[in-house]
């Protein structure tokens, strides 16, 4: 089968952060087409044109697919009129983008799905073009997008449930673009740890608002130090900070710290053989010093 069209899912993580600053975008490059099939492709692109514009595209999903709207982007170049390399701003700019995966879908989906293929692609674009403000979108299978927003300042695709608690605490619009992407890696680690489809190396760009330029970029494998120093120490501290929080207390109720406070029912969910009577169950744990005690109901 080829590499790409598996009938296995295809994962990777990519997080992007659109933030007062500027925007910071993180991927991986590991592809998988089941456990005997692993290679690294990397899923960032780089589209920029020093001084007027710079925008960034991070893929997930079926890989041929990705591969195919990459070239469908170069081909509109190719072919003149609306591209990503003339529109007036990232708005128009994305558009061009969901074009060429509608493209792509309309010229390969039928066979994907004569193979039982799910047509499959998910993308994170972004950047400045001009006095614009830096802008940041999500682009579905459909060719449709949404872009981020204060409320939500980034955008994950692939793998993302690892990695979502740390951003959700951390990242708000005022974020400075360090910490944004000490965050992003912590949330890159958090994935590693919990999922196999995820692999280094990975790339890190960040983006300064107004530059018109990359203006900082990193590739990081298992060999770099900071990273290195991320996933160490954020173990350390997890477990630092967990054993510093008080076990649960089950006997005293009327602690304000007790797991079973007296103002509510304790007992789970039972089911009884039909017609037999409803036995008195004792207090499973808040009267566990006079277990022959009935809990009132």
């Amino acid at each position: 089968m080829r590499r790409g069209f598996s009938k296995f899912p295809i994962m990777t993580y990519c997080v992007a952060a659109r933030l007062d600053a500027g925007l910071v975008f993180l991927s991986d490059s590991r592809t998988n087409a089941g456990v005997d099939q692993i290679s690294v492709f990397r899923k960032m692109t780089v589209f920029e044109r020093p001084g007027e514009r710079v925008m960034v595209l991070m893929t997930s999903g079926n890989l041929a697919v990705s591969q195919a709207v990459l070239h469908a982007l170069t081909r509109q170049h190719d072919e003149g009129g609306d591209t990503i390399w003339n529109a007036a701003d990232l708005f128009e700019a994305t558009r061009c983008v969901g074009a060429a995966v509608r493209e792509v879908y309309q010229r390969e989906a039928p066979a994907l799905h004569e193979q039982g293929v799910d047509f499959n692609v998910s993308i994170i674009f972004g950047g400045q073009i001009g006095a614009e403000r830096c802008r940041l979108f999500q682009i579905y299978s459909a060719g449709n997008f949404i872009e981020a927003g204060q409320e939500c300042p980034y955008f994950q695709i692939g793998e993302a449930k690892y990695g979502k608690p740390i951003l959700d605490r951390v990242l708000r619009p005022d974020t400075s673009l360090d910490e944004a992407a000490k965050c992003a890696l912590i949330s890159m680690d958090s994935t590693l740890r919990s999922n196999i489809s995820v692999g280094l190396p990975l790339d890190l760009l960040v983006y300064d608002t107004n530059a018109l330029r990359v203006t900082h970029f990193a590739s990081i494998d298992e060999h770099n130090q900071y990273f290195r120093m991320i996933r160490s120490t954020w173990g350390e501290r997890l477990r630092q900070v967990f054993a510093e929080i008080p076990d649960p207390l089950w006997t005293n109720p009327d602690d304000p710290g007790s797991l079973v406070p007296p103002s509510r029912v304790h007992q789970p969910l039972r089911l009884e053989p039909a017609n037999a009577p409803q036995p008195s169950y004792p207090t499973p744990q808040v009267l566990a010093e006079d277990p022959g005690k009935d809990q009132a109901s």
